[in-house]
């Protein structure tokens, strides 16, 4: 298994006015600033698809959940102080409108199973 890496994840609640305008500017105009944070390795957009489970459980109501991994919190700590998260702040207010929530959350992800 691989080693822990600490992942920051942006999840979007709610709906786009324009589900397709506003996931491609996340993926074409967004994640290329996002990719200039110091000490980013990866990102990963997860957008809901449709799926069936036998057994009762709730959906969500993300509309995109946006992972960011680093290897470290202190290169986490570097990118959020860093010049390009002012510059995707500020691409922030030229999303396409979106009505929900925006939450942000650093985690410790831990690959436990792989094949």
């Amino acid at each position: 298994m691989s080693p822990p890496n600490i992942s920051y994840f942006v999840r979007y609640e709610g709906k786009a006015e324009d589900e397709e305008a506003f996931l491609a500017h996340y993926r074409d105009r967004h994640s290329p600033i996002l990719a200039r944070f110091p000490g980013i390795r990866r990102i990963v957009l997860h957008t809901p698809t449709m799926w069936h489970d036998p057994f009762p459980v709730k959906p969500d109501r993300f509309a995109l959940v946006a992972q960011m991994i680093f290897d470290t919190k202190e290169d986490l700590d570097n990118a959020l102080q860093s010049e390009e998260r002012a510059f995707a702040r500020e691409d922030f207010s030229a999303f396409p409108p979106f009505h929900g929530v925006v939450y942000h959350q650093a985690t410790i992800s831990e690959e436990v199973f792989s094949k």
